[in-house]
């Protein structure tokens, strides 16, 4: 029915500070968006590396593991290659743990990795030649001693020379501007210089630098939904780096590495690393694989880190059916979705939505279930009536040894509360226009398959209301409420009921409806639809039959509006059109129409013997200066018409052809002028002398 798209149940959402952990969704998205290639690779040496991580993070085991390390061994051969593919090779080569049988060339690369060290002069040039030394010692491919670095105090140094105050760093000295993105760089070469190295940095270079990551973070900017992320900078931008979320991706990795390699613990407010997380899960499943290896790269370094570890509270079910007696149950896991160690989950308060009243629970402590591993409350015993409820919940570890694990303070949620509503008091009545009494009533029971016989005219009403009760006793308002006539010929007209003190009412005067009900006399049925998201029983009701005496339409009066259309004919299926095309033409044999052609071509190649007899040559045409490359492109245009003509036979219109012929058409008259001035001018010469 036409009417039915009035009765529907909205779907309440969880409120926007609660996320959901990576799920399998990402698996299967990963799956799809990393394809390799037929020699196993995904793409370039970096895309590869990028497919590799997200599969690692997510636990997929990554397919043509042997053909991939062939081929990053392929790019460490390279002599020529640059510092950034030997990296990311390297880096290939950490996660599918290649094995080296060829020390002779890791050591090949270790000296190359040292020289461009010593000669590095940007931070990218830092960057890929320290990462790749530290991948060669995780690895072990050589003794960790050739590994190490001899100065890095100096290189230390050189790389914290790029800084600024506020934070950032600098890909060059040479170049002002600075951006988060380059500082995550940073952070990773420091980390990496830390690694390398036996001799101690001054501890008050690493303390510096400690103070730099927290001035960084100062600079983060947030979302409505409490999602933080670190802001593009052009400079990022022009050197192909752009993006907040490869920027907070590059933060997110160099400040994990850089906590790992030093004794104290960062001073970063675990509030702002909560909220970083939020910004990677606010994506959801990413739509792109550059996107995707960003999330699950930063998400991989969150869950392993030694700053803070997120927690991500979620809810089950964000809909609890009072008719069900649902439980309230919220579930903790890391960003990854991995378990926790066992935490408290505090209801801090719960109030209905809208409303000044005072909070209906305060301060309850949430149960946990160890086989589900949720936690779990009877929230609908605790005097909760049908509707939306704002909930604050706090988490925290319930032991204290597990104190890196955080929520970052308090989270909101929203939820709904569904259940039955009782519909009583429904009485129908046709009333006296004057007086207002009314002549006939009748009661109905909408839980029933009850219906009313009535009968009116022009100067009387129909009045309809009816009472609606919450599971609670209270008075329930419910979003759409509609009452709905149609005539015996499909017309049909639709009024909005609206409440009038604890109940619904409508009162239709038909006097002045006549216009709007088009003078139709005749039988009309009669519908109620109700319909609001806490209703577990929304209803579109037939209630029964009104004859309607209406007086005759005064002449010239517009005839009455068609009635409204079957939508399920319009849109259904139309009748299968059979074309009967026309039966194809005898063709003659192919022999014959290659004969015809070879007949055709024979003028033309009379045409070239004649040419021949006559002695044509080219004795005249130009052979230096501007007249050789004016006859040249005199006759490259009389080709190029010719080919235009074939293309005006094989697939260009009329109009086009013309559009590109008067362009041919002046080129060749500029150039044919000017050959044929100096053949003038030739031949003039040659009869003067």
């Amino acid at each position: 029915m036409a009417v039915k798209f009035f009765v529907f149940a909205l779907m309440i959402c969880g409120a926007a500070a609660l996320f959901e952990p990576i799920a399998e969704s990402h698996r299967s998205a990963a799956i799809e968006l990393f394809v390799p290639n037929e020699d196993g690779s995904y793409g370039s040496v970096e895309e590869t590396y990028q497919a590799l991580r997200s599969f690692h993070v997510l636990g997929i085991e990554p397919t043509g593991s042997a053909e991939i390390c062939l081929l990053s061994f392929e790019s460490l051969r390279s002599s020529s290659g640059p510092a950034k593919d030997i990296f990311y090779a390297l880096k290939i080569m950490e996660i599918l743990k290649c094995s080296s049988e060829e020390p002779h060339l890791i050591k090949g690369i270790l000296s190359k990795l040292q020289s461009n060290l010593k000669d590095a002069n940007s931070l990218l040039d830092y960057y890929y030649a320290i990462g790749g030394l530290v991948s060669i010692k995780n690895e072990k491919w050589i003794s960790e001693s050739s590994t190490n670095l001899e100065d890095a105090s100096n290189i230390f140094h050189s790389i914290k020379t790029l800084s600024q105050s506020d934070g950032t760093w600098r890909y060059t000295s040479s170049e002002g501007e600075s951006s988060p993105h380059a500082a995550g760089l940073a952070l990773e070469a420091l980390a990496g210089v830390l690694s390398l190295t036996e001799s101690n940095i001054e501890r008050s270079m690493i303390g510096v630098v400690k103070n730099d990551i927290v001035k960084l973070f100062d600079s983060l900017e947030d979302y409505d939904d409490g999602s933080l992320y670190f802001a593009e900078k052009p400079v990022d931008a022009i050197s192909g780096n752009g993006g907040s979320l490869s920027a907070t991706c590059s933060v997110v990795r160099g400040v994990t590495a850089f906590a790992a390699v030093i004794p104290e613990k960062l001073n970063i407010p675990e509030d702002k690393v909560v909220g970083i997380a939020k910004f990677f899960l606010s994506i959801s499943v990413p739509g792109s694989s550059t996107e995707m290896y960003h999330q699950l790269d930063s998400l991989g370094n969150l869950e392993k880190n030694s700053v803070t570890i997120p927690l991500v509270p979620s809810l089950s079910a964000t809909t609890l059916s009072l008719t069900s007696g649902d439980r309230l149950k919220v579930r903790v896991s890391t960003v990854l979705g991995s378990t926790t160690p066992r935490m408290v989950v505090n209801l801090i308060h719960a109030i209905k939505s809208n409303s000044k009243d005072a909070p209906i629970i305060h301060n309850q402590k949430l149960d946990f279930n160890p086989e589900s591993l949720d936690y779990t409350l009877d929230f609908l015993t605790r005097r909760v009536d049908v509707g939306k409820y704002d909930l604050t919940f706090e988490v925290f570890p319930e032991d204290a040894d597990s104190d890196m694990y955080s929520a970052g303070g308090q989270i909101q949620a929203l939820v709904a509360v569904t259940g039955i509503i009782k519909i009583s008091n429904t009485e129908i009545a046709v009333l006296d226009s004057d007086t207002g009494s009314a002549e006939t009533i009748k009661k109905l029971d909408l839980s029933k398959e009850e219906t009313v016989s009535l009968s009116a005219n022009h100067l009387q009403k129909l009045q309809l209301s009816f009472r609606m009760t919450s599971p609670a006793g209270g008075s329930f308002k419910p979003h759409q409420v509609f009452l709905r006539l149609r005539h015996e010929s499909n017309v049909q007209h639709i009024f909005l009921l609206k409440p009038s003190g604890k109940k619904f009412e409508s009162v239709l005067d038909f006097l002045g409806l006549v216009e709007k009900f088009d003078y139709l006399s005749g039988g009309y049925t009669l519908e109620l639809a109700v319909g609001d998201s806490a209703m577990e029983n929304s209803f579109l009701k037939f209630l029964g039959t009104l004859e309607l005496d209406l007086p005759e339409a005064p002449e010239n009066t517009a005839r009455p509006r068609p009635a409204v259309p079957d939508l399920a004919s319009r849109f259904a299926p139309k009748p299968e059109i059979t074309h009967i095309f026309r039966v194809p033409e005898k063709l003659p044999p192919a022999q014959l129409s290659y004969t015809f052609l070879a007949l055709t071509s024979l003028p033309f190649l009379g045409f070239l013997i004649g040419l021949w007899c006559l002695g044509a040559n080219l004795k005249n045409f130009p052979s230096t200066g501007l007249p050789m490359v004016s006859a040249l492109l005199f006759h490259l245009g009389i080709l190029a018409v010719l080919v235009l003509y074939v293309l005006f036979w094989i697939k260009l219109n009329l109009f086009t052809t013309l559009k590109y012929l008067g362009f041919l058409g002046i080129f060749l008259v500029m150039v044919g002028h000017h050959i044929l001035s100096h053949l003038a001018y030739m031949s003039s010469k040659v009869k003067t002398n």
